[in-house]
């Protein structure tokens, strides 16, 4: 039985449990948890269950995290225990949900998605101190109380969770042996869930309350705020070609027609006023028409010359990558990303290969990115330690803030824009069964006519 089969299996096992009458049930944790507590909290959300699942320290925490499904990834709020990292990741994640419920197409749909829609809208005011918060940055600010709410599952070590967490439905209690030294009421109910579900170790050894480890906790956090970052790289990679797609498709039906027509209309404008050379009024509104003009040429060439950020072009398609490709993605963001570097030399190595990998990824071309995953494993740095001094420790946290601040202010310009407005529209006009862009292509192709016919008719006039 292999590892996806095994955590099926551990998910039956235990939503059978949750769903019976005692308020507190016990299961074996079992070798495959992290993608059985993916299944689980998928589960949960179908069900319309507030699920929190306590784990006794941050060790496993990325495990869990990597294993979420995909779309469902920016419900689930997974936070280390440490500060500054717990912070990291909190912005992070709601860097994230605000992206996903920003962001058009085929994601954030769904019934869980729509029950999402619904508990932002209820809780507007939380969610909207939660963003002010996050912008603002202020380490030493605590964070919004209430912000546990707004997300359907929660997932952090119980010295977190018994100060943090908000009400659940469900509770899963992870290595309840590891817990004993903290949850002396380990055998009773969460504080108002409706079940709790104590998972223990099978192997006593595992089970072992260890002692701290500065080294491996650093390791364990560095690992879950890369895994965090891997998912807004993904983001980042998958908006920016979902535009990059659109506006080559934009240029192709209505840049150029725009610019045909603005020309049209700049000569008509300009035989008026040739006709009229004592009227200002038709001078005003030829030197209009035909700076309009000029600019409507410049941007469809803008436009027809539209290149990703690291500057490969893009071809006018619909951007859909697979759930397999994203995975791929994310995975290398996590391996490669220049902000886990321990040199110069490191981090060279590490832009090339994340610059391949976006390259490859936004050309869906899944091979590709398989090639720069074995150069990376060939590669004489491919290891994933945590520097042993707290400078070294502290100087990578800050480089993952900092690279996470980047791609929040990216996304915020690019939802921002007048363009992703329109693409909005056209995603929303699409699943009314229309082709906003044909319509207006249509309609431009009728004035273009018309403006064409004008001219005839003026220069057939003495």
């Amino acid at each position: 039985m292999d590892d996806s089969e095994d955590g099926t299996v551990a998910a039956g096992t235990w939503l059978a449990r949750l769903l019976g009458s005692r308020p507190v049930e016990t299961a074996s944790l079992g070798r495959s948890f992290a993608p059985a507590l993916a299944m689980l909290a998928a589960d949960a959300m179908a069900r319309q269950r507030r699920l929190l699942v306590v784990t006794p320290d941050d060790q496993c925490l990325a495990d869990i995290s990597n294993a979420m499904d995909l779309e469902l990834r920016p419900l689930c709020l997974v936070l280390p225990a440490a500060d500054p990292a717990c912070r990291i990741a909190l912005r992070a994640t709601l860097s994230l949900l605000k992206s996903r419920l920003t962001r058009t197409g085929s994601v954030a749909e769904g019934p869980v998605w729509a029950r999402q829609r619904e508990r932002m809208a209820r809780l507007a005011m939380p969610w909207r101190r939660c963003i002010e918060w996050s912008q603002r940055d202020i380490d030493a600010e605590p964070w919004p109380r209430g912000l546990e709410s707004l997300f359907p599952v929660c997932i952090m070590p119980w010295s977190l969770a018994r100060v943090a967490a908000a009400a659940p439905d469900w509770v899963v209690l992870m290595e309840v042996e590891r817990l004993a030294e903290h949850a002396t009421d380990r055998h009773r109910p969460w504080p108002m869930a409706e079940r709790t579900l104590r998972l223990t170790a099978a192997d006593a050894r595992a089970s072992a309350v260890l002692p701290i480890n500065r080294r491996r906790t650093r390791a364990a956090e560095l690992e879950l705020l890369t895994q965090e970052l891997s998912e807004l790289e993904l983001e980042l990679a998958t908006a920016q070609a979902e535009i990059a797609g659109f506006t080559r498709h934009y240029q192709a039906m209505i840049g150029s027609r725009m610019s045909m027509l603005d020309s049209l209309r700049a000569e008509l404008a300009t035989r008026a006023a040739e006709r009229n050379p004592r009227d200002p009024a038709a001078r005003r509104e030829a030197e209009t028409a035909t700076a309009r003009a000029r600019q409507s040429q410049e941007d469809n060439e803008r436009l027809a010359r539209f290149d990703l950020p690291d500057g490969e072009s893009v071809a006018a398609r619909h951007f859909s990558p697979t759930d397999d490709l994203k995975r791929l993605y994310r995975r290398l963001a996590q391996r490669i990303h220049p902000d886990r570097a321990r040199d110069d030399d490191d981090r060279a190595w590490r832009h090339h290969l994340m610059a391949e990998a976006n390259r490859a990824y936004r050309a869906g071309d899944e091979v590709a990115l398989r090639e720069v995953m074995a150069l990376w494993r060939e590669g004489p740095r491919n290891g994933m330690t945590a520097p042993s001094d707290d400078d070294g420790f502290t100087t990578m946290l800050a480089s993952l803030k900092r690279r996470i601040a980047d791609i929040e202010r990216d996304l915020n310009d690019l939802f921002g824009s007048k363009l992703y407005e329109l693409f909005t529209a056209c995603h929303i006009a699409r699943r009314a069964g229309r082709d906003l862009l044909a319509e207006m292509a249509a309609r431009l192709d009728a004035d273009t006519a018309e403006a064409r016919a004008r001219l005839a008719a003026t220069a057939a006039c003495p």
